[in-house]
């Protein structure tokens, strides 16, 4: 598993050492992104590249337009065609003296890249009122492509298999990114043109996997990681070698594992061990109450005898399937990683097995779902043929509130590897603007500190990819898990405060606020039509200069006065008020610590002030509003926007 994982992430690799000899006769010659039903972007140059044999004549023409190239030594060809208003539909086609290349159904129009985790990627069949959606989207005006997932070491050049650009209808709708594709319908009531969407979204993916190697570097903070994931695209085993180590390092500096190292053999304590059962099965249904709805980590530890002869041979370890993420042990020696849930078959590194009894031990981290190391044939497989069959497992629960740190290459809590293999081939595509639905995966509250800084490096990032000053529009965390009944430090609200304090800096970036349409129960809310609406409102303004309120109320000043502090709130249309109840509700004040915050009453003043009495002010230097996962915001503008969370210094 290991080494096919190191060959699939090396993608990038492989496809730029396959791209640099000669190209085949039937090969294409326009990238992967210029396929039929291809919508261009208007009113600027068009870049259009690809691949032919070194040396070779390139001619391209769109719509009686034609500009010429010559492939360098390595096959890379690239024109720049003029820019041209919306419309078509046209044929692009790309020729040299042997061979040619035709895209048919071509439109202008206005392209975004949405990108994200789930609820970006979550798509129209899954939102309400989706049959309904769905038998009337026939829209010949708006287009839609996935990226398939694709995690590269390093950047790859192109995708590595065809892409499909799809005309709206009841048959292909379906499948669309739901927040994307209402976005651009909602768009088009005012902005008639052909709408593009370029899908290149992963479910649970931290920012950090979206942003290239230089950025990240320039961030700071990311060098051992980014040099291990090098490590990793050469020589796997001794990268998760190393990753081991680090690991067993973060195991050993928690206070509440005392001492224990499960991997470990000799005099070393190892823990207290329990049967598991046999065969494996994934552990809720194990029959422990409490491993019943456990997510979290479990070690697994089994002995296996082995004769000399088997010892020195090559060799394989399977361990069934795993969920989700696991760490390979071999008599005390750190050998493999993966993740997902599939199965796990790892290569077995020269020296690690010895005569005798070996120690196998493997610690399994679920995230979500049933977990466990589970299914047939767990086993050592050698060169001659022999299976030596792993049993009798025992197992341990570490103590509880340990999550593990992630190895660098994994795609989902990985470092840039979605970068390298969604992004970087989409090369200079002419783009209006990014839709961004991100963060989750982010908002426990270290992460969330940091998540300002990541979203404005983001921003520059792919403007520097695309090389265009590409406008943001963020779609900020709704409303998820319990009501609090206390002042809380929230990662999630944390992180929606970095992310309007990111747009508010930008200048060329905007917001959509959904605190108001989420579902506490469920992390994926399914009313995506209002998201779409939100991101369209935001573009009108950032993108097409609309003069609106792009998201609604936003803080600009907290003073001290004689009974408790006034807030001011701008930038919103029409009037404000309170939606459900006579005032609002969801202010806090706070001093310097988290147990300072208190909920105070707050009385909505005409011009966007409001009031919050406090009887103590001296000690008070912040105010927060909607501070908490799934806080009851009932402030709102007249246009239905509602103010969003934030958290502001109080001025003297």
């Amino acid at each position: 598993m290991l080494q096919r994982m190191a060959v699939r992430l090396a993608a990038g690799a492989v496809l730029a050492v396959a791209n640099a000899v000669h190209a085949q006769d039937n090969a294409p010659l326009m990238a992967a992104i210029f396929g039929d039903h291809v919508v261009l972007q208007r009113d600027q140059p068009i870049d259009v590249w690809g691949r032919a044999k070194p040396g070779e004549q390139v001619s391209v023409t769109l719509a009686g337009a034609t500009r010429s190239a010559q492939a360098d030594a390595q096959g890379k060809w690239a024109v720049t065609l003029p820019t041209m208003a919306a419309g078509g539909p046209h044929s692009l086609s790309a020729r040299t003296a042997t061979r040619q290349q035709n895209v048919t159904d071509v439109k202008v129009g206005d392209v975004w890249l949405c990108s994200g985790q789930s609820n970006m990627e979550w798509v129209v069949r899954n939102t309400i009122n989706a049959d309904s959606e769905i038998q009337h989207s026939a829209n010949d005006g708006i287009r839609h492509v996935t990226i398939p997932h694709d995690a590269a070491l390093k950047p790859n050049a192109d995708f590595a298999t065809p892409l499909q650009w799809r005309v709206a209808g009841p048959t292909t709708t379906p499948d669309f990114s739901a927040v994307c594709y209402y976005f651009v319908r909602e768009l088009q009531k005012s902005v008639d043109v052909p709408q593009g969407i370029i899908n290149s979204s992963w479910g649970g993916t931290r920012i950090e996997t979206w942003l290239s190697e230089p950025m990240l570097r320039q961030l700071g903070g990311n060098d051992a990681a980014l040099d291990l994931l090098g490590e990793y695209s050469s020589d796997p085993a001794a990268a998760a070698a190393h990753w081991g180590q680090q690991w067993q390092k973060w195991w050993t500096s928690q206070p509440a594992t005392a001492g224990i190292q499960p991997w470990a053999g000799g005099r070393v304590p190892t823990g207290t061990w329990q049967r598991a059962p046999t065969p494996l099965t994934q552990w809720e249904n194990w029959g422990d109450p409490t491993l019943a709805g456990y997510d979290g980590m479990l070690w697994y530890r089994a002995t296996v005898k082995l004769s000399a002869a088997q010892a020195k041979q090559a060799a394989k370890i399977s361990l069934g399937v795993i969920n989700d993420v696991d760490l390979v042990w071999i008599n005390g020696r750190a050998m493999a990683s993966g993740f997902g849930g599939g199965e796990r078959s790892y290569a077995v590194p020269a020296g690690m097995l010895k005569a005798g009894d070996n120690l196998v031990v493997v610690n399994d981290f679920n995230m979500w779902g049933n977990g466990g190391m589970h299914g047939a044939g767990q086993a050592l497989h050698f060169a001659d043929g022999t299976i030596v069959p792993l049993a009798e497992w025992n197992y341990q629960r570490p103590p509880p509130g340990l999550w593990a740190p992630r190895a660098p290459w994994e795609p989902i809590a990985g470092i840039n590897i979605l970068y390298n293999g969604m992004i970087a081939p989409l090369g200079k595509f002419g783009l209006r603007g990014v839709a961004w639905y991100q963060g989750e995966a982010n908002a426990g509250l270290d992460d969330a500190n940091r998540y300002q800084q990541q979203l404005q490096a983001l921003f520059t990032d792919w403007r520097r990819q695309f090389e265009s000053p590409l406008p943001f529009l963020v779609v900020q965390l709704a409303n998820w898990n319990p009501l609090a009944t206390a002042p809380v430090d929230s990662g999630w609200a944390r992180l929606r405060d970095a992310q309007r304090r990111a747009v508010t800096a930008d200048g060329r970036a905007s917001l959509a606020v959904t605190i108001d349409i989420g579902n506490r129960d469920d992390i994926h809310p399914t009313n995506k039509q209002e998201v779409g609406k939100r991101l369209a409102r935001a573009a009108r303004h950032v993108v097409y200069g609309e003069k609106l309120s792009a998201f609604g109320a936003q803080p600009k000043s907290a003073r001290r006065v004689d009974s408790g502090v006034d807030v001011l709130l701008g930038d919103f249309d029409g009037e404000l008020r309170v939606i459900g109840s006579k005032d609002p509700g969801g202010f806090e004040l706070c001093g310097l610590t988290q147990d300072t915050c208190h909920f105070v009453r707050a009385e909505l003043r005409a011009g966007g002030a409001v009031h919050l009495e406090d009887a103590a002010t001296g000690a008070v230097t912040r105010v927060r509003f909607c501070w908490a996962d799934s806080p009851l915001c009932n402030l709102f503008d007249t246009e239905g926007l509602p103010v969003g969370p934030f958290e502001i210094e109080i001025g003297k």
